[in-house]
């Protein structure tokens, strides 16, 4: 699923950094230039939520994509209220996460 989606966010033209864990993209040293974060929500180690969670308490609010193919309406409640700007349900269409990257890049 992550090189699948690295490839489509890829196809638009814009540029990408892969991780494979939520440990290892909060210690890349990258959190800060981050202007969009795509994530699923159930991963190995950490969850996307909690990722989501420590990235805030650093001090950061990138505009944040969840992924999941457990949707609940408690889960996706909990992400949106966490600041999350959408969580969409695998399989993810293509059209959704074009205008969820396009909400969160090319609007100032």
């Amino acid at each position: 699923m992550r090189l699948a989606t690295e490839t489509l966010v890829r196809s638009f033209g814009r540029h990408t950094r892969l991780f494979a864990s939520a440990e290892e993209f909060l210690q890349s040293g990258h959190i800060a230039e981050t202007s969009c974060l795509i994530s699923d929500i159930m991963m190995p180690g950490m969850s996307g939520i909690a990722m989501h969670d420590r990235v805030l308490a650093l001090g950061y609010a990138p505009p944040t994509i969840f992924i999941t193919a457990f949707p609940g309406a408690d889960l996706k409640a909990k992400a949106l209220a966490n600041g999350a700007l959408a969580v969409l349900d695998k399989p993810v269409d293509v059209d959704a996460i074009a205008h969820w990257l396009s909400v969160a890049l090319d609007l100032p």
